[in-house]
């Protein structure tokens, strides 16, 4: 069951960036092509595509840290030996946790302090753009709940088919 949501999980977050992705590319294109064809561009394009990056950093960044992409000093897991690396893993995902956790709350209360102000163009309440934030801090967590057992135990991301760890940490 838990295997399912997990599934479940990771394919609708990953969908919900291609999507977001997808408009952000056919507004900034549609955009584009306009300026250069009729002199005028559309008014709230570059507003929107903003937006939309900032509501897919947030939500891409769970996806990203259960794969193993954010940056990481991994020196001291090496000299450490095996039990200190481990003790060293655990106390990296708790503060992953606390952190994450943290930053949901504070973000909440921003989102709630800025929900009378609007964007200029579009008119929408920057809480709707600020939400992203909280939401991209609990998917944070959630991601992170999945994939800290393998992390701390042996050091191993979630595998994938689209993303190599190892290639990745090697750039």
């Amino acid at each position: 069951m838990l295997r399912r949501f997990e599934r479940a999980l990771v394919a609708c977050n990953r969908w919900l960036l291609i999507l977001l992705l997808l408009a952000m590319a056919c507004i900034v294109f549609a955009n584009v092509v306009l300026r250069y064809t009729t002199g005028d561009s559309i008014v709230w394009a570059e507003e929107v595509a903003r937006h939309l990056m900032i509501w897919g950093t947030f939500l891409g960044a769970g996806l990203v840290l259960r794969f193993g992409g954010h940056v990481a000093i991994d020196n001291l897991h090496h000299i450490a030996g095996e039990r200190g690396a481990r003790a060293l893993r655990a106390f990296i995902v708790v503060a992953l946790g606390v952190f994450f956790l943290a930053m949901a709350w504070f973000s909440v209360q921003y989102v709630w302090a800025t929900r009378f102000q609007t964007t200029p163009a579009t008119d929408i309440p920057f809480a709707w753009i600020y939400a992203a934030m909280p939401a991209g801090f609990l998917l944070l967590f959630v991601h992170l709940l999945f994939m800290a057992r393998g992390y701390v135990l042996g050091g191993r991301y979630v595998e994938s088919d689209e993303m190599d760890a190892e290639s990745a940490a090697s750039l």
